[in-house]
């Protein structure tokens, strides 16, 4: 059904804009006179023709780009406000809707809230939008329905976004260093090698003499980056697809996700990003009055990691025979020790939930400790294997330059 975005009149004169689906423009208006509102302009969403006099490209390009965390998590924290400030469902969606400012996710809820005024409830809505709302937020919108709480879990779920993109920025920002210094020393060498070494090799020439192997090998690698420098680019982008491909595999994936588990080091932040994500969400999940199958089974696909995720269906099965929760985990070997014990500790005192959200704090700390270890790892790494190069490149330019000295001593 094309969606219309409107620009419309309450009864006080107030301008209000949102969106709306309807067959066309004409039912479009008569919905809205419908809700007490007199539309002054209706204009079909999706349209990529000239809006006011010019094309629209943002406008275009953005009706297919996928919602960002984010935006989902600032769009959560402010429903949760409206709801928790005694508006109705409906009204704060309504007046969501005219806050958001991604056009996917403003669609996005004004279909939601439509479902809603047809008679669906909420979570039934919401799960219609795979793509935009995970297992782990339906799930969770469904047991505030059930129990009446749902400001309360959509406050839970603003935290949960938020820790997320917490961590998610501790790491892209641990890393963007080190990536930095990286690409700025690869344009120095390309620099180096493309254009001041050339140059040198005139000089070379003139000496009439054998050059020394260090400086044939510079002065050919030199030829070679100038004439075939498209290969290196071109290699990256088969050896990305290839990856990409590889591990959209079943087994591709596990390959690649138990690979990564037993790197030095990153494999340790890796194990512990998981093991966050997952405890935290079955935590939240638990504490929100979803079952423990259920929670489970929502919480093993938001761990990041198949090795992990596949202990955690494991010990779901064991749960649903009847065991514990810490055995199982501790029967996968996959989780670390100190998680496992604190679950079981969890378990005996009747306070699992909390303990599943202490188990994250602890690891989402530890995360921020080995990402500090990662980075002090890799800086001094990058500056040597920077400097072997340039004192490479120094040597092989030095060489014939003694040489000729000795010849005119």
């Amino acid at each position: 059904m094309p969606l219309y975005e409107y620009s419309a009149l309450t009864d006080k004169g107030k301008t209000v804009t949102g969106i709306i689906d309807c067959d066309n423009a004409q039912a479009a208006r008569q919905k809205l006179r419908g809700g007490r509102l007199y539309p002054v302009k209706v204009s079909e969403v999706s349209d990529r023709s000239i809006s006011a006099g010019r094309f629209n490209l943002n406008r275009v390009t953005s009706l297919f780009t996928r919602v960002q965390p984010k935006d989902l998590t600032l769009a959560t924290r402010q429903l949760a406000t409206l709801v928790n400030s005694g508006f109705t469902l409906v009204a704060s969606i309504d007046t969501l809707i005219q806050l958001v400012e991604a056009p996917r996710l403003k669609q996005t809820f004004s279909r939601v809230k439509d479902s809603i005024e047809e008679g669906s409830s909420f979570a039934e809505a919401l799960s219609s939008y795979p793509g935009v709302f995970s297992p782990v937020y339906v799930n969770m919108v469904m047991a505030g329905e059930a129990s009446g709480t749902l400001d309360i879990v959509l406050e839970r779920l603003a935290e949960i976004g938020e820790r997320q993109l917490a961590l998610t920025n501790r790491i892209r920002a641990a890393l963007t260093y080190p990536l930095l210094m990286s690409c700025i020393g690869v344009l120095i060498l390309y620099f180096l090698m493309t254009i001041i070494v050339p140059r040198m090799a005139g000089i070379f020439d003139d000496l009439g003499q054998a050059l020394p192997m260090p400086t044939r090998i510079l002065l050919r690698s030199g030829e070679f980056l100038g004439t075939f420098w498209w290969v290196f680019p071109l290699i990256l982008i088969l050896l990305v697809v290839a990856f990409k491909r590889f591990q959209s595999t079943p087994k591709g994936a596990l390959f690649i996700d138990t690979f990564l588990l037993h790197v030095p080091i990153a494999g340790d932040l890796v194990q512990k990003v998981a093991v966050t994500r997952f405890t935290r969400t079955l935590g939240s999940l638990l504490t929100n009055g979803v079952s423990m199958l259920a929670a489970m089974d929502v919480a093993q696909n938001v761990a990041g990691n198949l090795v992990l995720s596949d202990a955690a269906a494991a010990a779901a099965s064991e749960v649903e025979k009847g065991g514990e929760l810490g055995e199982a985990m501790g029967q996968s070997g996959a989780f670390p020790l100190l998680a496992v014990q604190m679950v079981r500790v969890g378990e005996k005192s009747g306070k699992l939930e909390e303990m599943l959200g202490r188990v994250a704090d602890v690891y989402e700390g530890e995360v921020e400790s080995s990402l500090e270890s990662l980075t002090s790892m890799i800086e001094p790494l990058i500056i040597l294997v920077m400097g072997v190069t340039v004192g490479f490149i120094v040597l092989a330019i030095c060489l014939p330059i003694f040489t000729m000295n000795q010849l005119i001593g």
